[in-house]
């Protein structure tokens, strides 16, 4: 049954058919209908039943352990090294050469990468070990060797030698490092220690210093070869850096922002070295005093006759060279510009690295290829490792760690990095060191 609905006026006309009505003008869309607004969406009053799970305030930390833990990077120890520390110590372990141009592009080097990741692989367990120099390494980098560490901070080369021993891989100990030879081999009686030597020329004197090494149980010789004189390190002689540091009234106003590092500065052992029981003067002096422009090859051969062990040459920054030393008969290679101290502008590792490996495999050649400078990341590890090095060393990163907390900072540092090469490896789709190859990485801006 049709139903007709009529107007309320009862004289009005019946309605007419549609096809009387007329087409309507075009004209704008008509607003569609609002929907409802979900309950989840509308506006409510909280209850204190739903605010108190979001409540939990920490109580703010301000002890040596929570300022390391908030630390995520090397430049987070950074930061807080640079707020603890003096300025001509802190100076000293961040500054290069002249301009700095050199530390600069290493660091720039390992950014200007694009990693190339595996995907569907099995990362369920990354395995960092490797073996260096005939033994292994529970990771894949060890301690370089710096001068003067003690003064950075109180426990300068105690702590770098135990951090390295709890995990398990090499120290170097430094020609100019502020603790003895023999005080290092009983701190980290444990630990894989090893000895960097810079050639005087009084050879007596460093023979001498060759057989403490071998004696308490060095079991490589680190050769640094590319200090004939020393750099030009700029922030060094503005500061007037002396060693030990003075009092004058510059260092004494700049203590008062950081009383802790001269307690434990002024509290502790006067500073020694490895090589000589005391010097006064500037660094730059006491640098030139010590290295030998006159060094050779010859002197090459002379220190591999009389050292047993491994025998290492840091401070090659040509394929040439590299291959050289390895004909005079060194086990491995540090390809290094010697962190961007010495010579501005100078040949970049990391794009060294590439080609001494190139070499190194075409001379059937079993010497260690490892690299320093300009390491901040595990990732800048990692890469380097993919890239052909069989190992690295960490010197500016470290030594963060050290300013920044002492022992525990440097624990810090090498378990910061020990975390970031894990978590790249997992994402390269990689499960151990060996599975790093050149295909991982591609270099953006050589």
């Amino acid at each position: 049954m049709t139903h007709t609905i009529q107007p309320n006026n009862p004289e009005a006309s019946p309605a007419p058919d549609a096809t009387d009505i007329p087409a309507a003008a075009p004209g704008p869309a008509a607003t569609p209908a609002v929907s409802a607004v979900p309950a989840a969406l509308k506006r409510r009053i909280p209850k204190y039943s739903d605010l108190a799970p979001l409540m939990q305030f920490k109580k703010p930390g301000f002890s040596k352990e929570a300022r390391l833990k908030r630390a995520s990077t090397i430049w987070d120890l950074r930061d807080i090294a640079k707020r603890r520390t003096p300025q001509a110590p802190f100076d000293y372990t961040d500054g290069a050469a002249e301009g700095e141009i050199t530390l600069r592009r290493a660091r720039e080097a390992f950014l200007d990468i694009e990693f190339r990741p595996g995907i569907l692989r099995n990362v369920s367990k990354i395995d960092l070990s490797t073996e260096i120099l005939g033994k292994p390494s529970r990771l894949p980098v060890g301690i370089a060797p710096t001068g003067f560490t003690r003064m950075m901070q109180s426990e300068g080369e105690y702590a770098g030698s135990q951090a390295a021993e709890a995990a398990g891989i090499p120290y170097t100990l430094s020609t100019m490092g502020t603790a003895s030879i023999e005080d290092v081999a009983a701190a980290a009686p444990n630990g894989r220690n090893w000895f960097q030597l810079y050639l005087w020329t009084d050879r007596d004197r460093s023979l001498e210093l060759i057989e403490r090494a071998a004696k308490a149980g060095n079991d490589t010789l680190m050769v640094t070869v590319d200090t004939a004189v020393a750099g030009a390190r700029l922030r060094d002689v503005r500061n007037g850096m002396t060693i030990p540091p003075a009092l004058t009234v510059k260092t004494v106003l700049d203590a008062s922002y950081r009383p802790a590092w001269w307690f434990n500065f002024l509290t502790h052992e006067p500073l020694t070295f490895a090589s000589l029981s005391r010097y006064t003067g500037t660094v730059a002096d006491l640098i030139n005093s010590m290295f030998d422009p006159t060094l050779t090859f010859e002197d090459l051969d002379w220190l591999r006759e009389t050292w047993k062990g491994k025998l290492v040459v840091k401070g090659i920054q040509t394929v040439e060279d590299a291959r050289r030393v390895v004909d005079h008969g060194a086990d491995g290679v540090v390809l290094s510009n010697h962190g961007g101290r010495q010579l501005d502008r100078a040949p970049i590792p990391f794009h060294l690295l590439p080609e001494v490996k190139q070499a190194f495999t075409a001379d059937n050649s079993d010497a260690a290829i490892m690299l320093d400078t300009g390491i901040m990341s595990g990732a800048d590890i990692v890469a380097a490792l993919a890239l052909g090095a069989d190992f690295t060393l960490i010197g500016r990163a470290y030594l963060y760690g050290l300013m920044a907390g002492g022992r525990a900072g440097v624990d810090r540092t090498l378990q910061i990095l020990e975390k970031d090469m894990a978590r790249t490896m997992a994402l390269l789709g990689v499960s151990n060191i060996s599975g790093l190859t050149p295909d991982h990485v591609r270099l953006l801006n050589k």
